[in-house]
């Protein structure tokens, strides 16, 4: 009994975890068929479990009836055919409920994203159907109710995509390109996680889903394809002029500037994304601050040096400027 308990315990604690990154909230329509799965197996194993203990106690305290236990009939009934009857009907209701072979197509036309992990953060392009290109990073959004084709790749290192409120996991390998059609189903912010080891500061390398109803994506989309803001202060106009004179600009892109780097994640709404670094600080001044004099330490091995040459004044305009790109 207390090895029931503690199972009880174990799953009634998993089914508490925080939904922000949680594949026992499902926000998906693959994620919820994973979910559907899950427990239909916790629930066979369970039952599976409490008849090994019921034979168990049988074999040990059992008096005449252990006799059973030991005859052939029990053994070809329980040990061969009754593992193969189980074993086989979940094998092909997981097939079933998983759609195993029936790959889900977007609609014709539909909106397409593609995702390329870098080291160590997300490059997020989306295609319209109207042949529009914006470039975000770091933070997909997708439409709720709408199919959506993401296409994943890699230029450096295996990845893998996982984003457990929506789908499953799907590896992004270099040199190829894996295609995952998401539904997202309810509207709200999760979390996702690169799940394959892929150097020093994979740990670090997350990101933030937004599901938007229809409307509010449009919208989204509409402001992350604009110019950046202009510089709301004279603190952020002088961080703009230190951005294009200490050469930012050949590694980073500011829509609307003249700076259209591409090494590093495109910067021109930076201001108004969730996290900073790949999910790795909150989108404040501060943390902009700490990223531009300590990212070193913060990520370690990221491909942006510490800029540890400018004053206290000038790190504090550039975090402005970047906050206010938004």
């Amino acid at each position: 009994m207390k090895l029931i308990a503690a199972f009880l315990l174990v799953a009634l604690t998993l089914s508490g975890c925080s939904p922000m990154q949680s594949a026992f909230h499902p926000t998906g329509e693959e994620a919820e068929r994973v979910a559907t799965l899950f427990w239909i197996m916790t629930a066979g194993g369970t039952v599976i479990l409490l008849i090994v203990l019921a034979a168990t106690a049988l074999a040990l305290f059992g008096g005449k009836v252990r006799r059973t236990l030991s005859s052939e009939r029990f053994i070809t009934v329980m040990g061969l055919a009754f593992p193969v009857v189980v074993l086989t009907a979940l094998l092909i209701y997981g097939f079933v409920l998983m759609r195993a072979g029936d790959r889900p197509q977007a609609a014709e036309g539909g909106l397409r994203v593609e995702i390329a992990g870098e080291l160590w953060w997300w490059r997020v392009t989306y295609h319209t159907p109207d042949g529009q290109t914006v470039v975000s990073a770091n933070e997909l959004h997708l439409p709720v109710g709408e199919p959506v084709e993401i296409a994943l790749s890699s230029t450096n290192v295996i990845h893998s995509f996982w984003a457990p409120q929506i789908a499953g996991k799907l590896d992004m390998i270099p040199g190829r390109t894996n295609t995952l059609t998401v539904t997202a189903t309810q509207q709200g912010i999760s979390r996702g996680q690169c799940a394959e080891y892929c150097g020093g500061a994979h740990a670090l390398m997350a990101f933030h889903l937004v599901a938007q109803s229809p409307v509010d994506f449009a919208a989204w989309l509409e402001r992350e394809a604009a110019s950046a803001a202009a510089p709301a202060s004279e603190a952020a106009a002088r961080g703009e002029e230190l951005f294009n004179q200490a050469g930012c600009g050949a590694c980073h892109a500011v829509r609307g500037t003249a700076a259209r780097g591409v090494v590093g994640p495109d910067l021109s709404h930076v201001g108004s994304r969730h996290s900073l670094a790949a999910a790795t600080l909150p989108n404040t001044q501060a943390a902009f601050a700490q990223w531009i004099v300590d990212n070193q330490h913060i990520k370690p091995e990221n491909r942006m040096p510490a800029y540890d040459i400018f004053s206290e004044e000038q790190i504090s305009d550039l975090a402005a400027y970047l906050e206010g790109l938004q």
